[in-house]
């Protein structure tokens, strides 16, 4: 079995390169990928710690994690796609949606 601890520094580092990238990232697809796997780097702590204490509340969170992500993930595109047809970039300094 892998160790819990070596699980949870992979996903200290996947959150850290997630939010790295989310604040230096300047593609509105880049920023959200980013997002996603800090994410992911959530669900696989939530996991290892369930395996870890041997306790399914973990895994529970981590599916309801699944599914927010991936409704974030479609009204996040919808976004996306409607500030392209109306601004013809998803370049997050090009777009001021809420500046008049």
């Amino acid at each position: 079995m892998i160790d819990p601890a070596l699980v949870s520094g992979l996903s200290a580092l996947m959150f850290v390169i997630g939010l790295g990238g989310a604040f230096t990232r300047k593609n509105a697809i880049i920023v959200l990928m980013c997002i996603e796997l800090m994410l992911n780097a959530a669900n696989m702590q939530f996991a290892a710690a369930a395996v870890h204490h041997g306790d399914t509340t973990g895994w529970v969170y981590t599916i309801f994690a699944i599914a927010i992500a991936a409704s974030e993930v479609a009204i996040g595109l919808a976004i996306f796609l409607a500030m392209y047809g109306q601004h013809d970039t998803i370049s997050l300094d090009d777009v001021d949606v809420l500046r008049n």
